[in-house]
């Protein structure tokens, strides 16, 4: 299968503070990769690196061959569009109602009128169970439950076709329900969608239900990459200990 994107040898630190040694990863068409790891190791950095948000002090960052470091301006714009990035905490803006912010990447990057940008927006809504009314376009994020703010982003980062989705922590903070709904969301998407999906998680229902592959981050690497099956009856005693760990925290 063919490598969408990879990160090789890859060192990145903050003064002091070394996140990646040594980095090595790789993420291929179609799949759901997840990464896990213990908090504050530096799971999203590995996500920023991959859109340019964040640069490497040394090794590779490649999108379909190409060294993301390079690319200039007008290249990362163009990189931006085809990977989209779920923030944590949706990121949504609170000044614009909810069909100016799903159709925002459409207004910046396309030549939509507004009647189609409006006609997309209700699509993607659609694609992620918030179809059922049409005032929901004229809404505000602050009327929005945590759930349903978590469904608009994901609804904007589809807005554009993207052929990446990158989610960091996409279910923090939300009720099991409300968790499941998202995971069931992200298997959805890449069905229907053909994407492929990183996700970022501590939670490890989520990780098993929605991922092809899992990619713990330990000691500043990956050093343990295998199908959720292989991890749940894994005997290595760091992977064993976090899944189990997790799951007795409800994590």
């Amino acid at each position: 299968m063919a490598a969408v994107i990879e990160l090789r040898h890859v060192d990145k630190a903050f003064g002091s503070h070394v996140v990646y040694q040594n980095m090595s990863l790789t993420i291929e068409e179609g799949e759901t990769l997840t990464v896990i790891g213990g908090s504050g190791q530096g799971k999203s950095v590995c996500l920023k690196l991959m859109i340019g948000l964040l640069l490497a002090d040394e090794g590779d960052v490649l999108f379909r061959g190409q060294e993301v470091s390079g690319l200039g301006h007008e290249g990362l714009r163009d990189l931006r569009r085809k990977v989209a990035m779920v923030f944590q905490g949706g990121a949504l803006f609170d000044s614009m109602n909810i069909r100016e912010n799903v159709g925002y990447a459409l207004t910046e990057h396309t030549k939509m009128s507004d009647d189609e940008i409006t006609r997309r927006a209700w699509e993607c809504l659609g694609m992620v169970g918030l179809g059922q009314d049409r005032s929901i376009l004229e809404r505000m994020p602050s009327s929005l439950s945590g759930g349903m703010r978590k469904r608009v982003a994901i609804a904007r980062s589809i807005a554009l076709q993207p052929e990446v989705i990158l989610y960091d922590e996409p279910t923090t903070g939300l009720d099991p329900s409300n968790i499941r709904r998202i995971g069931a969301m992200i298997r959805k998407l890449q069905g229907e969608l053909g994407v492929t999906s990183i996700v970022v998680t501590h939670d490890m229902p989520t990780a098993f239900s929605v991922s092809n592959r899992i990619a713990m981050l330990y000691d500043r690497n990956f050093p343990y990459v295998g199908t959720p099956d292989s991890f749940k009856q894994s005997e290595v005693p760091e992977v064993r200990n976090f899944v189990q760990g997790r799951i007795a925290d409800g994590a």
